[in-house]
């Protein structure tokens, strides 16, 4: 497991238990919160690991995601990139559990990365250490969301250029890609490419099992842009972090174009193959404790950059 040291400029400032001083109880009180919260709503905890990766990818890991804006140009708003995306009352909820503790201590942005680590963990996935000490953004915009997030639809060729530009491998990209083990899609996310206009040409994705599309073509309505129909992304074990992801990806069951696509590169093709076969999850679990730590890296704020909201959900307009 990798260490932010000296030498790694990506994890300047951050630090595995950086709030060990100065809120003992953080990870703890994070983690007791996240157990209520997936207990009430067992859907959150995939949402809230959803929102991670749409607060790191754009402008890194900042709690900028976390921004409103009333003039709808934020990162919430950009359509269809944050489209769906839930868990921002959950934030603020622990949030206001960490200002009692310590107030104006623990950022927005640490508090998402520690809940989607809990949500990974409460989904009997691993607990792994994760690194500290971001501060908050203070700048959220609509059209960096809209560059910088992956389409649903790209393939293999873009999805590696995605996570290139941020310092992530292939590696990176089919670990992560194998968080759709748990939650679900909405038909509109996904329909439209895989069912009913593959490419623009009014096809069915040809690379979609031919028994599975008939289950989500009953559950998906053609031509219906806002499809809000939930489907689970892996229906053997929706709310369970495993390796039947890519048992799916292999057996070509998965809802994304994007998903489809790891099997289009030697690399990423090799270890959807390898998980698939796997009989234990230990070696995809350590895989996926540092490609999370390699994300959370991600353009980061620390030390006198940025700042520490008492509430996370402030406007910027």
């Amino acid at each position: 497991m990798p260490v932010p040291g000296p030498t790694d400029p990506a994890a300047a400032g951050l630090a595995i238990g950086f709030y060990n001083k100065t809120c003992p109880k953080a990870e703890e009180l994070v983690l007791e919160e996240m157990r209520d919260i997936v207990h009430e709503d067992r859907t959150l905890g995939p949402a809230l690991l959803r929102l991670l990766f749409h607060d790191c990818f754009v402008r890194g890991c900042d709690g900028s995601i976390m921004l409103k804006s009333r003039s709808k140009k934020g990162e919430r708003d950009a359509m269809p990139m944050s489209y769906s995306l839930r868990g921002f009352d959950e934030v603020e909820r622990i949030k206001a559990k960490l200002e009692d503790e310590c107030p104006l201590t623990v950022s927005c942005a640490d508090i998402i990365i520690m809940a989607a680590r809990d949500a990974v963990y409460l989904s009997n996935g691993p607990r792994f250490p994760v690194e500290t000490g971001r501060r908050d953004g203070k700048v959220s915009l609509c059209i960096d969301a809209e560059n910088d997030l992956a389409p649903p639809h790209a393939n293999i060729v873009d999805l590696k250029t995605y996570f290139s530009v941020k310092n992530l491998s292939w590696k990176d990209l089919v670990v992560l890609s194998g968080s759709h083990t748990i939650g679900r899609a909405q038909c509109a996310a996904f329909a439209p490419d895989r069912l009913y206009n593959n490419s623009g040409l009014g096809v069915q994705d040809p690379t979609l099992d031919k028994a599975y599309a008939p289950e989500l073509r009953e559950r998906c309505e053609p031509g219906n842009k806002e499809d809000e129909t939930l489907v689970d992304m892996d229906p053997k074990s929706p709310y369970e972090f495993d390796l039947s992801y890519y048992r799916d990806v292999l057996s070509n069951k998965t809802l994304f174009v994007s998903d489809q696509a790891l099997l289009d590169d030697r690399w990423t093709r090799d270890y959807v193959a390898r998980m698939a076969a796997a009989e234990s999850t230990e070696e995809y679990f350590e895989d996926y404790a540092a490609a999370m730590i390699n994300m959370g890296r991600m353009e980061v704020l620390t030390g006198g950059n940025g700042e520490i909201r008492k509430f996370c959900s402030a406007y910027v307009d």
